[in-house]
């Protein structure tokens, strides 16, 4: 059987992975807050270590995972600087947080419900798919916080 499937969708998914890691880089560039800066720059780690090991999925599969990400997400960057140039502040760059994340869970979902990647792929991608919820947990606290101040 053919690997081809399962590493399309890894590098897919890796390439989401990494648009995340640099928008939350970008984010904690963006933010006034010491405290969103630290959480944002915490949570690139933690995404580039999904990155990671779905990279190593891949090489063991006998694909060659990129290290870059899109150009929609450069995209999604560049918008996020005009919503906080144009005074959106902190609110402005949780809500590109916010639509990036949702993204990214689809993408995620998309896979795990695939059932023609094996079992291996399939344990990775949920290893994986533990910081995608964990950044979608904080980001949801994130929007209360703005939304109760």
């Amino acid at each position: 059987m053919s690997n081809n499937h399962a590493i399309s969708k890894l590098d897919d998914l890796i390439t989401t992975l990494i648009d995340s890691v640099k928008g939350y880089s970008h984010s904690a560039d963006k933010t006034k807050s010491d405290y969103y800066g630290k959480l944002f720059q915490d949570l690139a780690a933690e995404r580039q270590q999904a990155v990671a090991l779905l990279q190593e999925r891949s090489r063991a599969l006998g694909g060659k995972p990129n290290d870059f990400g899109s150009v929609a997400g450069t995209v999604h960057r560049r918008m996020e600087d005009i919503f906080v140039a144009l005074g959106g502040g902190d609110k402005a760059v949780i809500q590109a947080i916010d639509r990036g994340e949702d993204y990214l869970r689809e993408e995620f979902e998309r896979v795990i419900k695939d059932d023609a990647i094996d079992a291996e792929t399939q344990t990775a991608v949920q290893q994986a798919y533990g910081s995608v919820a964990h950044g979608r947990s904080v980001v949801e606290t994130l929007k209360q916080q703005l939304a109760a101040a």
